[in-house]
């Protein structure tokens, strides 16, 4: 039987369960990706798994994310990562290398090949012929383990391209696209495969902006074939030897198919607060300037950078228009360096920031209240950039060089065709890379794993409780990210890897009494409307209702892996059925949560102080086993998973 692309790596990958939508299953797992901010956490709960060393054939930790150091903190946990990753058998690239998916592209991106990764745009490796996703830090732990990855089995889209992408038009254009069509949860429970002949011209770059940026659609992931484009990045990166061809069968089916003609796309923005709220650049071409930022893990490349840099050449940005330009990786720095790129920036008046994440997680660069603030990015979540009132708008390249010179968002296509400067050799950009090596076991036995102050366990959820009686502590509405419950910035992500400090900033933006009125309350219901928990894959936005008592959280709709996150923390995510509006301060009495969960019952009543409420019980055999245990950690423990073999899983 003629089997798509995703099908056909999840197939030979697969330990339990069918492929089937909507199915649980299990998947062993050939490569684990963390980044620092969320590896704090994944690394403790892995310690809690007494697992003696790492069960996968490749993983990596990567510091890009909080390196600021503005005090002690940072260093605290860099140096945890560190001996953590050198005890338990894992790489670790130090802070300056670059940020993480770009790294792993350049050095470790194989065909056929399965990864989970702390961190939601892990799906870029997808440019690159794997199925690649994120995770929370404690379902990645598991994975590393041993245990193999658990989750819903997708519905696969087949994304037919055709034609061949216009002058000044990108591939963030073609995932902008997407999002137009689909918002930010039209994507939940799907992953785009793409196919057709206008997949050929889209370089491996190209294709990880747009797996990068796909789960903003809410996506599981998104993924291209192995083909020319991607033996040719492998042979640049000196890998070609670890090339191989795989694509979909011919005559392959999907679940649902869609058709993007290439030459018919045109510049586009997405407009604040939301990634979903897209335009063409055409109707935004009044919108003036103080900011424009070229970089962060979706666009960042060689080739970006080098676009914007012939766009620029011997020309000034706009007066009163501040540009700074980030570099994927200590490679990609090196190669801009070589080649004019950089210098061309640097005259037309760029600020060069180093090759970590930063204005993109909110880390420096702030932008002005209430003025606009141009990104190459791919979240422009209220507050994501460090500003309250921030008014933030994601686009391409070109859209970027266009706009910088204006001073105002700007159709790029009028420039036309632009001499890009080639990519000059780096030899030496493997050894520049100082990612460390496994050591052998008897040496890693000897390492003591440094545990500074800041580094706090997560708390351990006890089992749900038979009949729960709370108030509910907030009433949020649609499309609340992790960055509401988490928030980025140097300050609040410093603190990430202690909970209950990192509790006092949950819903500080929403709702800045939060935190205390949970402590007084002693726990409660958090309540709220669409696709619950978009964005990030942080898990401390579940692990710190936990903390503070929160057992149930009740919403209409969740994003996928803030949905996983609650249950492997041990609280129910439940859905509201009827169309009422809580209100903060509302009590809610639930009984037989506990029983309702366990037993397969697809509904539970809350009464209240007026009408009875029916609350959604929408699981998986799989998630009620895990809730029913008292979460993941418990439901490893008691042997509700095996452990599987640590050898890579080939593709037929």
């Amino acid at each position: 039987m003629a089997e798509n692309l995703t099908r056909k790596i999840l197939r030979s990958h697969l330990v339990t369960g069918e492929l089937t939508p909507g199915s649980d299953i299990t998947v062993a797992v050939d490569q684990i990706l963390l980044e620092d901010a969320t590896a704090t956490m994944a690394a403790m709960q892995f310690e809690m798994l007494d697992a003696g060393s790492v069960a996968v054939p490749l993983a990596v930790t990567y510091v890009d994310h909080n390196v600021l150091q503005i005090d002690d903190k940072n260093m605290q946990d860099h140096r945890y990562l560190r001996s953590f990753s050198t005890r338990y058998g894992m790489r670790y690239s130090p802070a300056g290398n670059g940020i993480s998916h770009y790294l792993h592209m350049e050095r470790f991106v194989r065909p056929g090949e399965l990864l989970v990764g702390a961190d939601s745009h892990s799906s870029m490796a997808g440019a690159a012929g794997m199925f690649a996703l994120g995770a929370g830090g404690l379902e990645v732990a598991v994975a590393m383990a041993g245990y193999g990855f658990d989750f819903v089995c997708p519905t696969v889209v087949g994304v037919r391209l055709v034609g061949s992408l216009p002058e000044r038009v990108e591939a963030k254009d073609l995932v902008l696209e997407l999002l137009r069509r689909h918002g930010v949860r039209g994507g939940r429970g799907r992953v785009f495969e793409f196919f057709g002949p206008g997949v050929a011209a889209l370089r491996v770059s190209a294709r990880g902006t747009i797996c990068n940026m796909i789960v903003e659609t809410g996506a599981t992931t998104a993924i291209f074939p192995a083909d020319e484009q991607t033996r040719a990045w492998l042979a640049e990166q000196g890998r070609e030897a670890e090339y191989q061809p795989l694509a979909a069968d011919p005559g392959a089916e999907y679940d649902e198919v869609e058709e993007i003609d290439l030459g018919s796309l045109e510049p586009l923005v997405a407009l604040p607060p939301s990634p979903g709220n897209v335009r063409p650049v055409e109707d935004l071409e009044e919108t003036p300037l103080v900011q424009v930022c070229v970089g962060s893990s979706v666009n960042s490349s060689y080739e970006d950078l080098a676009t914007v840099a012939a766009i620029l050449r011997g020309k000034s940005v706009a007066s009163g228009v501040q540009l700074t330009v980030t570099p994927g990786s200590r490679q990609i720095l090196q190669k801009i360096i070589a080649s004019g790129v950089y210098e061309d920036l640097m005259a037309a008046g760029a600020r060069m920031l180093e090759p970590v994440c930063g204005p993109c997680v909110g880390i420096g660069q702030a932008p002005l209240k209430g003025a606009a603030s141009l990104r190459t990015f791919n979240r422009n979540f209220p507050g994501r950039s460090g500003t309250t009132g921030d008014r933030v708008f994601l686009c391409s390249p070109s859209t970027a060089g266009a706009s910088a010179l204006a001073g105002r968002i700007t159709d790029p296509r009028p420039i036309g065709p632009l001499e890009i400067r080639p990519a000059q050799p780096v030899h030496d950009a493997a050894a520049a890379l100082h990612i460390t090596e496994v050591l052998p076991e008897e040496a890693r036995e000897q390492v003591k794993v440094e545990r500074g102050p800041n580094l706090v366990p997560p708390p351990l959820p006890s089992p749900l409780p038979e009949m729960l009686t709370a108030r509910v502590l907030i009433a949020a509405g649609d499309d609340i990210s992790t960055g509401d419950m988490a928030p980025d910035g140097a300050v609040a992500m410093s603190v990430w890897s202690n909970i209950a400090v990192c509790a006092r900033f949950m819903f500080q933006r929403l709702d800045p009494g939060f935190h205390d009125r949970a402590q007084e309350w002693g726990g409660g219901i958090i309540t709220a409307g669409e696709n619950y928990g978009q964005g990030s894959s942080r898990e401390h936005a579940a692990l710190i209702p936990l903390h503070l008592g929160v057992r149930v959280i009740a919403a209409r709709s969740y994003a996928r892996i803030h949905r996983r996150n609650l249950i492997a923390a041990g609280i129910a995510p439940l859905m509201v059925l009827d169309d009422v509006e809580p209100a903060t301060g509302d009590t809610w009495t639930i009984e037989g949560l506990a029983e309702a969960v366990s037993s397969g019952a697809s509904e539970v009543l809350a009464q209240t102080g007026s009408a009875p409420i029916r609350l959604g019980i929408d699981l998986t055999p799989g998630e009620r086993s895990i809730l029913a245990a008292g979460g993941l950690l418990a439901y490893i423990r008691s042997g509700g998973r095996r452990h599987l073999r640590s050898e890579p899983v080939p593709v037929p």
